[in-house]
């Protein structure tokens, strides 16, 4: 019994030593000097006809939406998506996402912002740095909440993209890789139970052709070898619309545009 509880009493410690070294070892290959770094960027933009009703988007999360190293930013699948919808509407584009944030730097650097905004729409794409990086499911789901809850409070429809499978990315060591896959599903599966409690958010389906495309074939990756290219950004645009697609559905269902 006594060792029984000396193993309890050690066990988050080994825990958080084993979050750490992972860390660690993510930070390090995304700093590798044969692979180049790029900066992040700002998609936001205002596209189609003025004399349609306005959408507003508004996105929110890392550099999955700041997009590192795609040259021309109408190749982003923010963009893609947001342009999907000019046939009906003059689309207005705002992106307060910050490049490598976690949910709790989206909850105190970037939520209280895009509920400023009014947004008919919310895009929240966070959660593969909480994936990579030392934070618990528990911590990402409690963080995700407040988001979430936040737009919605805003009357925004909220669309949550979640985690994708991280073991893809060819930057990372062969032996991170299967930790990062089921620590992504694990992550994934939080954005996944919190959208399922409410009919105001709508969830990406990341486990589908988002998550095996990348495995089959790496080049939709750019040049980092760790974020998408605009191969890669083309994939995610075409999995992503529909989700967007069903937000805007609701939106319209509860005003009228």
């Amino acid at each position: 019994m006594g060792d029984t509880r000396r193993t309890l009493k050690l066990l988050p410690t080994a825990i958080a030593a084993g979050l750490a070294f992972l860390a660690v070892q993510v930070l390090r290959a995304a700093h590798r000097n044969d692979l180049p770094s790029f900066p992040n960027q700002d998609p936001s933009g205002t596209f189609g006809d003025p004399m349609l009703p306005r959408l507003r988007i508004v996105a929110l999360g890392d550099s999955s939406i700041t997009s590192p190293g795609i040259e021309d930013l109408d190749d982003t699948w923010i963009r893609r998506t947001a342009r999907g919808f000019t046939d009906r509407f003059q689309v207005e584009l705002i992106a307060v996402a910050v490049g490598g944030s976690k949910a709790r730097d989206v909850v105190e650097g970037q939520l209280d912002e895009a509920v400023s905004l009014k947004p008919d729409i919310s895009i929240v794409s966070v959660g593969a740095n909480d994936a990579i990086r030392a934070t618990t499911p528990a911590g990402y789901r409690a963080d995700l909440e407040r988001i979430v809850r936040g737009l919605e409070d805003a009357g925004s429809v909220v669309v949550l993209m979640g985690v994708g499978d991280l073991g893809s990315i060819p930057r990372l060591p062969p032996t991170l890789r299967p930790i990062l896959t089921r620590r992504a599903a694990s992550f994934n599966d939080q954005a996944e139970t919190i959208a399922a409690r409410t009919s105001t958010t709508v969830k990406i389906n990341v486990s589908g052709r988002i998550s095996t495309a990348f495995w089959d074939d790496p080049g939709l990756f750019g040049p980092d070898q760790f974020h998408a290219g605009p191969r890669g950004h083309a994939v995610f645009a075409e999995e992503i619309l529909p989700a967007v697609r069903a937000a805007l559905a609701i939106a319209r269902s509860r005003r009228s545009f």
